[in-house]
């Protein structure tokens, strides 16, 4: 496995299938180099912590970075290469710059439209949208592996890709499913902060979406939703059902959905879904 700072000095990785990741990497993150590795072409992860994602009061400065342990479950799970960018090879403007950039940056609906995380942290996709498109342009990608855990940011990518004229060629978007602990909760490089004695509170959030999939309608999957995480002390951003395609509010019965949830405790912000089954 190769560590790379320069993607330029490995042109034989264009074509690769790439794994973004802000590095702290888990479980969650080795099933989707997995996934790459299995592909037959020649996996490579990408670890860079995206300034222009965070907002004023998030957690840049603390997001917890473990990069000689990222590189051993890198490599264990089968990459190629590691591209480890510093900010000059993703930003050559400087940081100031690209946020003022990220500021405008053009986005798909499903950024912009549901009302769900792009409300609740309001800048966040542009500046996502941005470092994915820096590291497609870099990378050259055929195939890039993306988790179902932040669905939002999944159908995002999606649609800026569709959207994308060619910019990437025939590039793909492949889901990969979250990877849970024993317990059911959702793992997470954020995990890390939860206390011993909020571990049992945070399973809330798992709690709330097992509720949801025993209701017969979105609308009573969303009150057992709050009600669980309420009875769990969180402060809820959202607990909705939603079209899984769209993100949109549910139009009709037979509509795939997805349940779909954020909820703050102290320490932590939780994020999570999972799919609905079809309601007739």
């Amino acid at each position: 496995m190769r560590l790379v700072e320069r993607l330029e000095e490995v042109p034989s990785l264009h074509g690769c299938a790439l794994v973004p990741t802000m590095g702290a990497l888990h479980e969650g993150h080795a099933s989707l180099i997995r996934r790459a590795a299995a592909s037959g072409l020649p996996a490579v992860a990408t670890i860079f912590v995206n300034p222009t994602q965070f907002g004023p009061r998030e957690d840049f400065s603390k997001y917890p970075r473990t990069l000689e342990a990222d590189l051993k479950i890198a490599e264990a799970a089968g990459a190629a290469a590691v591209f480890v960018p510093d900010a000059s090879a993703i930003y050559p403007d400087g940081i100031d710059a690209a946020k003022r950039e990220a500021a405008s940056w053009p986005l798909p609906p499903a950024a912009t439209e549901p009302r769900l995380e792009d409300a609740a942290r309001p800048g966040h996709f542009a500046g996502v949208c941005q470092v994915v498109a820096r590291l497609f342009d870099l990378c050259r990608p055929a195939v890039a592996h993306f988790g179902e855990k932040d669905f939002q940011q999944l159908r995002v990518i999606m649609q800026m890709v569709d959207s994308s004229q060619g910019r990437w060629g025939a590039l793909r978007i492949v889901p990969g499913p979250t990877v849970r602990e024993r317990d059911g909760l959702a793992m997470s490089s954020r995990n890390r902060y939860l206390s011993s004695e909020r571990r049992d509170t945070a399973l809330g959030v798992y709690r709330a979406l097992q509720m949801a999939m025993s209701a017969q309608r979105p609308a009573t999957a969303e009150s057992l939703m709050r009600e669980t995480l309420e009875q769990h002390g969180f402060e809820i951003d959202y607990a909705v059902v939603r079209d899984a395609r769209t993100l949109m509010p549910v139009s009709g019965l037979e509509t795939p959905c997805r349940a779909l949830i954020a909820a703050r405790l102290p320490e932590v912000r939780l994020i999570d879904n999972m799919a609905m089954p079809v309601w007739r």
